[in-house]
């Protein structure tokens, strides 16, 4: 088990290999949880992303916009398994 030293401040930093359990970066964020008995659960903050984001990532990079259409066919012969 793992210890660690609280600073005056009350903080502690985690050694990389716990962050790296975790799969944690630099950057990102890690929850707590209180549990009873003065204990507490750690792990890794997954953001939870908008359907806007995902878009946004993509804006642009089509020359145009697919239709309903197409977007079935693509799906059918993925299903399918063609390529």
């Amino acid at each position: 088990m793992a210890s660690l030293a609280v600073t005056m401040k009350g903080q502690i930093t985690l050694r990389r290999d716990l962050l790296t359990h975790l799969g944690v970066k630099p950057g990102e964020r890690i929850e707590f949880d209180k549990l009873p008995g003065g204990e507490l659960r750690v792990k890794a903050a997954r953001p939870a992303g908008t359907i806007d984001d995902f878009i946004g990532r993509h804006a642009g990079k089509m020359k145009k916009p697919l239709t309903i259409e197409e977007m079935n066919e693509i799906g059918a012969s993925g299903w399918a398994g063609e390529e």
